[in-house]
């Protein structure tokens, strides 16, 4: 079945909540008025159930089909937060927050969830349970995995999961999906470099930190061109550098280092943990300096489920005539602490010619709305057909 006509009754008015959302945009776990208005409109539809605080801030509501013979449930999970960027569209609706903006898409993952939520609410042409998931902190704050922590999976008889997110640059309301790893696990890094400071002009007198900070930062790349294997992907990246002190003319007794690891398989990932710190520590040691690392695992990878990531293409095959397969991304999404716990699988929706995610002139295109609710409602009764 292609996309539904009563999304195109509801585009509309569904279009009108995401622009609401896009207004109002909240960071992290501090979602509360999203999260308010996602648990307003839930039992406005008549959802069986509205539990709130799942993960802090998350909202799960329970939709029960016409049939309850399978005993199964489904969850369909969307984000909710925002990025701390100061948008730049110009729209009418533009962010009302300074610093802040939907520059991700998330008003419009809600926003598409909350209307497959009202259909099957009204039609519930289905056998088994219906979970429809909103999770906040997806942009670093790990709300994915403080939902599962929480027990959400256990508390709703949650048997598998799924997942969507928006994809500038693919036509708008095509799809696109892979099996096995998909977006990259993530991990961050601080290192503090510290040495003997000095005199610009006197650096003998010193150990001079700015050095073994540029020998550390070179050093690392060679974790990805001599320790992993050429065909294996990953990405060292030290994205901020700086020092205790601004002057002109002062050679700092600090430099702190900060950055992301992306990579997929576990091997790597311990690889290039074990490197990180043999580098930075020793190449620190070779300069008369020390350096005291911080390193910390962050997301996952998102690895899609085999049958899983086949339900999914299907359903999205059925509502837009294709279903592509994605490319690699070293992205990060902790999606992937659902997919650890429970079968399931997450997809890309094009969203037409767009400026890319994380920019301030980035906006969610609403054309596509009809095909992401769609989407939705095709997993729902197609993992839960009626006998």
């Amino acid at each position: 079945m292609p996309v539904r006509n009563r999304f195109a009754e509801l585009h509309s008015e569904i279009t009108g909540w995401r622009r609401d959302l896009h207004q109002n945009p909240e960071l992290l776990f501090d979602v509360h008025e999203t999260a308010a208005f996602v648990t307003e409109k839930l039992k406005a539809f008549g959802c069986d159930e509205v539990v709130t605080g799942i993960g802090q801030t998350g909202v799960v509501g329970l939709i029960r089909g016409k049939e309850s013979g399978s005993g199964r449930v489904v969850g369909l999970r969307a984000d909710m937060d925002a990025l701390p960027i100061h948008e730049e569209t110009g729209l009418d609706y533009a962010s009302k927050v300074p610093g802040k903006m939907h520059a991700c898409g998330h008003d419009g993952h809600t926003a598409m969830l909350l209307g497959a939520a009202q259909y099957l609410a009204e039609t519930r042409n289905f056998d088994g349970t219906v979970a429809v998931i909103f999770q906040p902190a997806e942009e670093g704050g790990g709300g994915g995995r403080e939902m599962v922590e929480d027990g959400m999976m256990e508390q709703f008889g949650i048997n598998e999961v799924y997942g969507m997110h928006n994809w500038p640059g693919a036509p708008a309301g095509s799809f696109a999906i892979r099996p096995g790893p998909m977006m990259a696990a993530t991990d961050v890094f601080d290192v503090t470099i510290t040495g003997v400071g000095a005199h610009g002009a006197k650096p003998n007198e010193g150990v001079d930190t700015v050095v073994v900070a540029s020998h550390v930062v070179t050093a690392l790349q060679s974790i990805v061109s001599r320790n992993l294997d050429p065909v294996k992907e990953l990405v060292v990246s030290v994205t901020s550098i700086e020092s205790s002190s601004t002057a002109y003319n002062v050679i700092p007794e600090r430099v702190h280092l900060k950055g992301t690891v992306r990579s997929f398989d576990d091997a790597t990932h311990d690889m290039v943990e074990r490197r990180f710190h043999e580098i930075v520590e020793g190449t620190a040691k070779a300069f008369g300096a020390s350096a005291e690392v911080d390193y910390q695992r962050n997301y996952p990878a998102t690895v899609n489920h085999l049958a899983e990531t086949e339900f999914a293409a299907e359903a999205a095959r059925r509502v837009a005539g294709t279903c592509e397969e994605a490319e690699l991304t070293m992205g990060a999404e902790d999606f992937s602490f659902m997919l650890n716990v429970r079968p399931g699988a997450y997809i890309l929706v094009g969203n037409g010619d767009t400026a890319k995610v994380h920019q301030p002139t980035y906006n969610f295109n609403d054309d596509i709305i009809p095909s992401g609710c769609s989407w939705w409602v095709e997993m729902a009764e197609s993992r839960l057909p009626l006998s």
